[in-house]
C-alpha cells in the first residue's frame, strides 16, 4: 500500500532524489529512489569553509588596497555609488542590469527549476542560488517547497494581533509589524541569550529566515483578506510551491496564469544588491547581531517609503490618473502633451528613473515580455507601453532626470491590476515578501563570515569644509 501513501503526499516523497522511478501510482505520480538530495542547509555548510578562506585570503593580500574614492558630492548625495558593502548575491551594472551570482534575468527565467506545466522560474531557485551561488535540482527546489510549506504556520497571537489592526492601517505597517512580533519565536535570539559560539551563529539565522519565509505568505494574505475581502485565508498546500500558496491564500489561484505572474514576481523583486534602501536596512540592523526578524522588519519599512517599494503604488495612480484624462486617445500627442503636465506640475513621472541603472531595467523587460504574452490588449498595458514609448524622449529634454528610461515598479501594478488584485495600497507588501528571499540569505552568510558591526565614520560640514579646504 506504500505506493498509494506517495501517490497521495508527494513531499514525502520529496526529499528522496536521484532518479525518478515511475510507480503505478495514481495519475503518473513519482517516487525516488532512496539517494537523499542534499538539503540547502548541507550545501551551505559544505561550501562554508573554501567561502571563509577565500575571504581571508583576499583581506591578507590586498586588505590596504584602495578600491575607490569619495567625492563631496558623494557624502551629500546620499552615498551614492561609494564602494563600502559586501553583497554576495547580486551585482547591478548601470549598462546590464542585475545579475544573480552572475546570471541575468533571461538566464535565470532558463535555467532554474519550474513548477510542472510551468513557464516562469520558482523563487525558491533564486532563493537557493543566492545563498549558495549554485542552480538547484528540480528535486531540491521540490523539496525546498516542501519545507517552507511545513514550517508555514503562524503564531495564533500573530493573526489576533493583525485582526487588532485597524483597515485603515497601511498594510505595509502591519506588515512589518507582524513581522517584529514573530522576534517571540526567534531560534537565533533565544540561542544567543543562552550563550552560543560565534560559529553557530549563522545555523540559528539559517532556521530563523527559513520560518520567517515560510511564513510571509500567510501574513501577507491574513492582511490583505482582512483589509479588503472577508478575512478568511485558504491553509497552505503542503504539496505545492511558494508562490501558488501565496496566490491560493490571496484568492487567486483559479487563475493559473496569474499563478505564474507571481512566480516571476517573486523572483525578479527578490535581490537588487546591498545598496537598496530595503538591502541595506536589514543588513545594517543584521550587523548588531539582531535577529532576522528584528533586521527584516527595519528593512521593510525602508521599502514602504515613497522612494523606494511604495513607488509601484504611485505608479498605478498616475497612470490611472493618466487614463482618466487621455481616455482612448493614446497618441504620441497625447501621453507626450500629459508627461509634460505632470513634469510642469513640479511632479516626477513615477516608475521612470534609478539611482544606478542608465538603460530599461531589466525586470521591466521581463514583465512586459509577460504581459505580450498574456494581455496584449489590456487597455492599461496598451497605455504602459505608450508611456515606455515616448516617455525616454521627454525625460531627456526635460533634462533633469539621469536615467529617462523605467525600472521595475513602471510596471508591476497594472500586471496585477489586470488579473484582479487592484489593491495599490497592497502591492508593497507582495514586494516585501519578495525582498525577504533576497536580503536574508546575504544575512546568513555575513553571520557565516563573522561579519562586524557596521559602522562608516561620519563628519559635520565644518569638519568637511575643512577637510576639503573651505572657508564658510
Amino acid at each position: 500500500s506504500s505506493w498509494l501513501l506517495f501517490a497521495l503526499v508527494p513531499p514525502l516523497c520529496g526529499p528522496l532524489i536521484a532518479k525518478p522511478v515511475q510507480t503505478a501510482a495514481l495519475n503518473g505520480a513519482r517516487c525516488y529512489s532512496s539517494v537523499k538530495a542534499k538539503s540547502l542547509k548541507e550545501t551551505f555548510a559544505d561550501g562554508l569553509p573554501a567561502e571563509i578562506e577565500k575571504v581571508k585570503k583576499l583581506r591578507k593580500e590586498y586588505g590596504n588596497k584602495v578600491v575607490g574614492e569619495v567625492t563631496l558630492d558623494q557624502v551629500y548625495g546620499g552615498a551614492r555609488g561609494i564602494k563600502s558593502l559586501v553583497w554576495e548575491g547580486s551585482v547591478l551594472d548601470s549598462e546590464e542590469g542585475i545579475r544573480f551570482r552572475g546570471h541575468t534575468i533571461p538566464d535565470v527565467q532558463k535555467l532554474l527549476p519550474k513548477a510542472p506545466g510551468g513557464t516562469e522560474p520558482l523563487p525558491e531557485g533564486l532563493f537557493w542560488l543566492l545563498l549558495t551561488g549554485e542552480i538547484p535540482s528540480e528535486q531540491q527546489v521540490r523539496d525546498l517547497s516542501a519545507e517552507w510549506a511545513a514550517r508555514s504556520d503562524i503564531p495564533k497571537f500573530i493573526e489576533e494581533l493583525i485582526d487588532r489592526c485597524p483597515s485603515t492601517l497601511h498594510p505595509m505597517a502591519q506588515f512589518s509589524l507582524a513581522v517584529t512580533a514573530l522576534e517571540h519565536e526567534s531560534a537565533f535570539a533565544k540561542a544567543y541569550a543562552k550563550g552560543i559560539n560565534k560559529k553557530e551563529y549563522w545555523s540559528y539565522t539559517f532556521e530563523d529566515s527559513m520560518d520567517l519565509i515560510a511564513k510571509l505568505p500567510t501574513i501577507a494574505a491574513k492582511i490583505y483578506r482582512n483589509v479588503y475581502k472577508d478575512g478568511k485565508v485558504a491553509a497552505i498546500q503542503k504539496d505545492k510551491d511558494y508562490s501558488f500558496n501565496l496566490a491560493n491564500q490571496l484568492g487567486f489561484a483559479d487563475n493559473k496564469d496569474f499563478v505564474e505572474l507571481m512566480r516571476l514576481y517573486l523572483t525578479i523583486h527578490t535581490d537588487h544588491e546591498g545598496g537598496n534602501v530595503s538591502a541595506h536596512t536589514t543588513h545594517l540592523v543584521g550587523s548588531a547581531l539582531s535577529s532576522p526578524m528584528l533586521s527584516l522588519s527595519a528593512g521593510l519599512q525602508g521599502l514602504a517609503g515613497p522612494l523606494h517599494g511604495l513607488a509601484n503604488q504611485e505608479v498605478l495612480n498616475w497612470l490611472t490618473e493618466m487614463k482618466k484624462v487621455v481616455g482612448n486617445d493614446l497618441s504620441d500627442k497625447s501621453i507626450t502633451d500629459y508627461l509634460w503636465s505632470t513634469l510642469n506640475a513640479g511632479r516626477v513621472v513615477p516608475g521612470y528613473g534609478h539611482a544606478v541603472l542608465r538603460k530599461t531595467d531589466p525586470r521591466y523587460v521581463s514583465q512586459r515580455e509577460f504581459a505580450l504574452r498574456m494581455l496584449p490588449d489590456d487597455p492599461m498595458f496598451k497605455l504602459v507601453s505608450q508611456v515606455y514609448k515616448i516617455a525616454p524622449g521627454v525625460l531627456t529634454e526635460h533634462g533633469k532626470t539621469k536615467n529617462p528610461f523605467p525600472n521595475v515598479d513602471a510596471h508591476s501594478g497594472v500586471l496585477l491590476q489586470y488579473y484582479g488584485l487592484t489593491e495599490a495600497n497592497y502591492y508593497t507588501v507582495l514586494f516585501g515578501v519578495s525582498r525577504a528571499l533576497g536580503v536574508l540569505p546575504q544575512l546568513i552568510i555575513d553571520r557565516a563570515l563573522g561579519m562586524p558591526i557596521e559602522r562608516p565614520k561620519s563628519f559635520s560640514t565644518e569638519a568637511y569644509a575643512k577637510l576639503v579646504g573651505a572657508k564658510l
